[in-house]
């Protein structure tokens, strides 16, 4: 019957779910537990520029806060 295509739904669906859980939870881990930021338009790229400069270390994702703006 129809229903016995499920666990092979389920399979295929686990297999294609796993790759891209991996690849948020590795951004995580590698960008200091915040998500990989990607500047689609010239504005988000000012943006994590900016970030970068008023973090203090040249990396975007350490956000320190207003203490570090000059």
């Amino acid at each position: 019957m129809w229903y016995e295509i499920l666990p092979g739904i389920g399979v295929m669906f686990v297999a294609l779910l796993i790759p891209g859980l991996a690849t948020i939870h590795i951004h995580k881990f590698t960008n200091g537990g915040k998500e990989k930021r990607i500047a689609r338009v010239p504005w988000q790229w000012s943006l994590m520029e900016r970030d970068r400069r008023v973090s203090g270390t040249g990396r975007y994702y350490d956000s320190k806060g207003l203490e570090n703006i000059h």
